[in-house]
């Protein structure tokens, strides 16, 4: 039974040995990484796909500056050959009441300064002026009454220019009825509009009952 033994222990050894070795190889297994030992190819890096090119798009560039409003030319003299007025002008506005400025002056003409000026295509150009006033002599649109159609009218302007009108009407308004915004008015085809007072003269106001208006439309 001695003699034995050693063979039998000698099995239980080999076994043991075989065993461990078979635990540790399954540990290294364990503890290796994944694919451990295994050459893997790498992937070749793909062509990204070219990107297209953006459009340009033109964008207009605008100014935000507000532009310099462009230079009136004023009337400086209006003349009416015909029935012998030969007057300055200067400009005039609006009087607290509403109504057109005049010079106090007869012999002297007013422009109406928000209307059209001396040289527009559009619009009435206003001219006016007392027929007489206190202390002063009748004026030379006194004759207003007297010009006949087809007669020219010369409006001289401040920057050495001459218009020339050509007499298309001549109208009594009493003045309450007076069509003030058809006269004054600012866009439609150019026309010269002259006006002063005439028809009966009422002492208690000191005023005359009518405005005479004469229109002109440019000399083609």
């Amino acid at each position: 039974m001695r003699a034995g033994t050693p063979r039998r222990h000698g099995r239980d050894g080999l076994a043991m040995a075989t065993l461990i070795g078979t635990v540790v190889a399954a540990c290294l297994t364990a503890c290796a990484p994944t694919g451990a030992g295994v050459t893997t190819p790498s992937p070749s890096p793909s062509t990204p796909a070219p990107v297209p090119p953006t459009d340009v798009v033109e964008v207009p560039v605008t100014s935000a500056a507000v532009p310099p409003p462009a230079a009136r030319i004023a009337p400086d003299r209006l003349v009416i050959e015909s029935i012998g007025v030969d007057m300055p002008v200067v400009d005039v506005g609006v009087e607290p009441g509403g109504q057109m400025q005049l010079p106090v002056d007869p012999a002297v003409a007013g422009w109406y300064r928000y209307g059209p000026d001396a040289a527009a295509t559009a619009g009435h150009v206003v001219l006016a002026a007392h027929v007489d006033a206190v202390d002063y002599p009748i004026g030379p649109l006194a004759n207003l009454r007297d010009v006949a159609v087809g007669s020219t009218i010369a409006v001289m302007a401040a920057d050495g220019s001459t218009r020339t009108w050509v007499v298309e009407s001549l109208t009594y308004y009493e003045k309450a009825a007076l069509p003030t915004d058809e006269l004054f008015a600012r866009e439609g085809d150019p026309a010269l509009v002259v006006i002063t007072c005439g028809g009966p003269f009422d002492a208690s106001t000191g005023h005359y009952r009518d405005n005479v208006v004469a229109i002109a439309k440019p000399q083609s």
